[in-house]
Parts: structure tokens; sequence; C-alpha cells
């Protein structure tokens, strides 16, 4: 199969020698064409390619003559059941052309998926501008705007990338977890930091999309996963650029009132400048001038404002004040969630390079990212068991080192599918695991801790 019909850039390309050596594997074909009432009419049949001719030599169907004085389509398709499952093995090949004497067809057009060279996730991806087209197309002849569409529900969590949340859970949890070590804690201002916090998050998501799209970076990425390429929805047509531009708006708008009624209520500008910073960063992630993420500083981003930002801002809003501890704590979920990040770029490395967003795993090495990811979440570790050694955690946090096997798992994971986005998304689910193991049981390692400070007395 050639790069033209593996690509899926055009509907259809000049058949070559490839493809005529590709549907002889076929064991028959169906040849299909539009007869004198309109109506579509298929017949199966056997047949012979030569490929020095470039022809494909039909044999007489019985009752059913080909016709001589209109094009023909001729495919070779191949689906094996698996009972239970589906089908594997999908592939097929179309050729166009007319034949002279009801037999002998010299192929003008071919077109045809082979699920072995492009998985079918991607093949569905690939012909996205082609519905695209196509609904365009229908709109103009409807005369009204015709656009695929979800439920409220489902185009809302996927719009918002809700499921990530848990990015922001780990870091306001614990900073409020620090906090209440220190003898300080209000539940309604935890609860708000939470609820603002997890708004800033959706809002940075929503923009982000809405960068990605303008600039190109959406539409190139044909191997998206559950946990990467984004939410897709403007590139899907499910909601306008103008749509996203308001939702992010609105979503700002609260999260921005939150925190303007937390700094109220502390008296603290340490935390306005907090909540500022990570408006800061998380626009500037995507958005120019600065775009962080395409000059490789996207996990660095990541790392400032899930990790101390979120953090510091959550212990501030219950104590008024910075402190050394808290900020040492940040370092592991800041830390773990860019390592989210890093492994989700890696199979979006080829269309990032495409849009000239130059992530890490786009300017790095396989091998150099691998052994980054391994060096980076050890260190990780570290720093929970060296702020235990130097007496600024709790001896509790120490079991927060049971997570590391998961890290190991991704490691290893990451040597298997690197190439492989579908199957990487395994190991993307653990290396996303491994932020909520580690951020949990230190969580568990505080409380621990606090009861502990409440029994003694």
């Amino acid at each position: 199969m050639t790069a033209a019909m593996r690509s899926g850039s055009v509907p259809a390309h000049v058949p070559t020698s490839a493809d005529l050596e590709r549907l002889a594997t076929y064991p028959q074909v169906v040849v299909s064409w539009i007869d004198e009432s309109g109506y579509p009419t298929s017949v199966a049949t056997t047949f012979e390619t030569d490929t020095g001719a470039g022809t494909v030599i039909l044999s007489a169907p019985a009752g059913m003559p080909i016709p001589t004085d209109r094009e023909i389509n001729v495919t070779g398709s191949h689906i094996r059941p698996q009972p239970g499952i589906g089908y594997d093995q999908r592939r097929y090949l179309q050729v166009w052309g007319r034949t002279a004497d009801g037999r002998t067809l010299t192929p003008t057009r071919a077109w045809g998926w082979d699920e072995a060279e492009t998985p079918f996730f991607e093949y569905s991806e690939r012909s996205v501008p082609q519905s695209r087209r196509y609904l365009a197309a229908l709109s103009a002849e409807k005369g009204r705007t015709i656009r695929p569409r979800l439920s409220l529900f489902w185009l809302a969590l996927r719009t918002t990338r809700l499921p990530f949340l848990s990015a922001t859970a780990v870091p306001v949890l614990l900073g409020i977890a620090v906090a209440a070590s220190d003898g300080a804690f209000t539940w309604w201002t935890a609860l708000l930091t939470l609820i603002g916090g997890s708004f800033a998050h959706l809002a940075i998501n929503v923009t982000n999309d809405i960068f990605d799209t303008l600039s190109g970076a959406d539409e190139a990425n044909t191997t998206p996963t559950q946990f990467s390429g984004g939410s897709r929805v403007a590139v899907y047509d499910l909601v306008s650029i103008r749509g996203l531009s308001w939702l992010a708006i609105a979503l700002f708008g609260v999260a921005a009132a939150i925190g303007l009624l937390l700094v109220a209520i502390t008296g603290s500008l340490t935390l306005l400048w907090i909540g500022l910073a990570g408006i800061l960063v998380g626009v500037a992630y995507t958005a120019p001038p600065l775009k962080l993420v395409y000059r490789g500083l996207g996990e660095i981003a990541v790392a400032v404002g899930f990790g101390p930002i979120m953090l510091l801002g959550a212990y501030v809003v219950q104590t008024g004040r910075l402190a050394w501890e808290p900020f040492v704590v940040s370092l592991v979920p800041g830390i773990l969630i860019a390592l989210i990040l890093f492994v989700n770029e890696i199979p979006d490395r080829r269309s990032d390079a495409e849009a000239g967003k130059l992530t890490l795993p786009v300017r790095l090495a396989p091998d150099v990212i691998r052994t980054g990811y391994l060096v980076a979440a050890l260190a990780a570790f570290a720093v929970i068991a060296g702020g235990v050694v130097g007496g600024l955690l709790p001896w509790p946090t120490l079991i927060a080192l049971a997570a590391m096997p998961l890290a190991l798992r991704v490691h290893q994971g990451l040597k298997v599918h690197y190439d492989s986005p579908y199957t990487l998304m395994a190991v993307m689910g653990t290396n996303v695991n491994l932020n909520l193991a580690a951020g949990g049981l230190l969580l568990m390692g505080y409380v621990a801790t606090i009861v502990v400070m409440q029994l003694a007395g």
C-alpha cells in the first residue's frame, strides 16, 4: 500500500504495481457499478492481476455481465471474524476504471486501508477532514448548518477534560493536609480552594485546546489517545473556537472570583500573587507569545503550576504564610504530574513536530526520554526520603515510597511500547495512577501524623 493511501491525505491515487500486488492477495473481489435505474449493483467474482500490464482480469460472473459503458469499482476485502471479540485483519483495496470487454480492467484510481499498517483509530482520525468536507457539502445542500453532536453531559466532560482534575486534587489536598498538621484548618476555605483550583484547571484545559487547534497541532495529530491529543472538540466541529473562548472566560471568571474571595478572607497578598502566577503559567503554556510547551518548557511549567503554585496556594489559604515544608512536599506532585505530560507527549511527537511544537519527546532521542523519565520519577521519591531524613517531613510520609514500583513499570513499558500509541495507553494510565498513588499515600501519611498529634496532645 502506498504512502498516499496510508496518509489518508487524498481519497484516491493513481494505481501502482504495488497496489495490484496487494490486490492479488485477496481470494476474490466484489465488482460494483450503478445500473440503468440508478441503483448500485454488486457481484462477487474471482480474478487475476497482471502487474506488468497494470490490469485486473475479472472472471465473467454467471448471469450478470459486467458493463462496459460505465465506470466500475473492484474491491478486494478481508475481514476475519473473532467470536466474542469482533474482527481482526481488517483490510481492503479498491480500484476504479472501465473495461472494454467486460473482463480486463485497467484501473485509473486506487484507495484502501490495511489495519496492520494503520490502526483503526488512526484511520478514523485521518478520515476527519473528509467527514468535515461531507458535512459542509450537506450543509450547503440543505441550507442549514449540519454538525456532529454529543449529549450535553458527554460534551462538557470531553470539552473540559474533567477526569484530569486529579492533577489539581492531589496538590491542593496535600497543601491543606500540611497546613492541618501545622494546626491550621478551616473546612469551608479548604473546600473553596479545591473548587477554585478545579475551575482554574478546567479553564486552562480549554485555553490550551483553543491554541493547539489554532496552531494546527491538534488537527495534525492522527494518533490521539484517551490521555493525549487534547479534547479535539474543535477539530470534530463539536464546539466552535468562539464557543471554547466564551467557556474559557467563564471558567476563569469563576476561578478568579473564588480566588479574590479567598484573598479578601485571608488578607494575604501572597495568595494573590500565587493565584496570578498560576493563571499566567497556565495560559502561557500554549498561548502566544510565550507558548512554553512549543519551546520545550511545558514540563517545567506544569511542574511549577501543579506543584508549588497549587500546593503552596492551598497552604497559604489556611495559614496565611509560606513555609519550607509545603514547598518540599510540592516538588513531589510537581515532578509526577510533569511526568504525566512528559509521557503523554510521546504519541504526539510526530504531529507536534509538524506544528512546530518542540516538546521534549520531539527534541530528545527515545533512550534519553526513557532514562530521563526514570531519573525524574526516582527524584520525586528521593525528595520524600530526603525530607524525612532532613526533619522537614513527618516520618509517616515514607509510606509514599510504596508507589515506586509503578514508576518502574512505566519505565519498562516505555521500552516496549514507545512507538505504539495505542498500546502505550496502558502505560500512560499506569503513569497517571503513579501520581494518584504517591499523592494519596503522602496524604495518608499526613493524616496519620495529624491523628497521632491529636492523640498525643
